[in-house]
């Protein structure tokens, strides 16, 4: 990875802020914030990352820790560490066909990519991009009022080998995400044309890149659905058109007659949630408040983890996403009762910061954070860690934000 420079010095990037700052250098402005941004005063997306620091591990030393193991399974599938890629929407937006690249670094590393609905690589391009005999992506959907096209998605998925649905249900209309007000993104019209295309013009690189190279522009997944698909203005429409506040736990159940392969509910952020969704089927559920993106002032999903994993663990499979930003926050989710977690922001920093290579080396950087703090809590497994391995007043510095019981 090349150094680059910050304030007269060189430096390679080594954390996910450090390929924060390489993405908001690269990208034009409305991008950026379309990815760093949350709701309202986004309150609850620093909570999200500021809970993760309030939690404190217990060191133990003198252990055998020379065999770490850092492998489990998520969704049934064997991965190198407990860490899926979220789906994250427009990825292809902010490296050159960002999805088919993250999915390659994700293959690489051993764990699943999600590929979101809202994708611009099609998902033959995405299964394309995999090794031989690597696992198939994950595929992320929404309700959409077209049930029709809901089916066709999910036949299309299905046909392309994909096993894991990934089912949003934290979005019946999109969250005031005020960034994308200010930079356009959040109108159509030649106001809001003008104002994207002036600061796409600071960016010749990312023009250069991702503009022209990067060709088709187009939400791949949703080519049959999507008229005018080219055209963000037209995709909008059609997506203010196709959320469906109306969905209830009954289209969860019909969701789960029309799908064969695994079922994980994604944002959820309550117990009584959690146990609808292991009585309408799912088979897993994340913990999930959209990345801080759609409501401010709810709780942090590493607040709300404790007491969902209490409720439902021995029933389900409980992921957790939102504001991981480092191996070490990996461990804390685990110790708090998750299986695994998905992480959005951290890889696409890296996938616009560095493409392909990037997320290979936030991957890498993260399993060896995560086998530290295994060893320097005397665990060997992931399977191991638990409660015991917080420090035992952790339950009174919790922060007082928690989840309706």
């Amino acid at each position: 990875m090349r150094p680059e420079e910050s304030s007269g010095l060189l430096r390679y990037p080594a954390t996910a802020a450090d390929w924060q700052a390489r993405a908001r250098r690269r990208l034009p402005r409305f991008l950026f914030d379309y990815l760093d941004g949350g709701a309202g005063g986004e309150c609850t997306l620093a909570a999200n990352v500021q809970d993760f620091n309030r939690i404190r591990v217990r060191q133990r030393v003198l252990v055998d820790v020379s065999a770490v193991d850092t492998r489990t399974q998520l969704a049934g599938q064997d991965c190198a560490l407990p860490l899926a890629l979220a789906p994250v929407g427009l990825a292809g937006m902010m490296a050159r066909r960002g999805e088919a690249q993250a999915m390659r670094a994700a293959s690489a590393a051993g764990v699943p990519f999600t590929l979101s609905t809202v994708g611009i690589c099609a998902l033959d391009e995405v299964c394309a991009a995999a090794p031989a005999g690597s696992p198939p992506p994950w595929f992320q959907l929404y309700m959409l009022r077209d049930r029709g096209a809901v089916r066709a998605l999910l036949d299309k998925a299905w046909h392309h080998c994909c096993r894991t649905l990934v089912f949003t249900v934290d979005l019946p209309a999109t969250g005031m995400r005020q960034r994308d007000v200010r930079n356009g993104m959040a109108h159509a019209g030649t106001r809001a044309g003008l104002l994207r295309a002036m600061q796409l013009l600071a960016h010749p690189g990312w023009i250069w890149d991702v503009a022209l190279r990067g060709k088709p522009l187009t939400f791949g997944c949703l080519s049959d659905q999507v008229p005018g698909g080219r055209d963000l203005n037209a995709f909008k429409a059609w997506v203010d058109a196709q959320f469906d506040p109306s969905v209830t736990w009954s289209d969860i159940a019909w969701l789960r007659e029309h799908w064969r392969g695994r079922l994980l509910l994604k944002g959820i952020l309550d117990a009584h949630d959690a146990r609808a969704s292991v009585d309408c089927g799912a088979d897993g559920i994340v913990v999930s408040n959209h990345g801080g993106r759609q409501l401010d002032g709810v709780a942090s999903t590493i607040s709300a983890l404790p007491a969902i994993a209490q409720a439902v663990g021995g029933r389900t499979e409980v992921l957790l996403d939102g504001g991981v930003r480092s191996g070490t926050d990996v461990f804390k989710a685990l110790a708090l009762g998750a299986r695994g977690v998905l992480i959005g922001r951290a890889w696409i920093w890296a996938l616009a910061g560095g493409g392909e290579g990037a997320v290979r080396e936030l991957l890498a950087s993260w399993q060896r954070e995560l086998r530290l703090a295994m060893m320097l809590t005397g665990c060997t497994r992931v399977q191991d860690v638990g409660s015991g391995q917080l420090e035992p007043d952790y339950e009174q510095k919790r922060p007082s934000v928690g989840v309706n019981q």
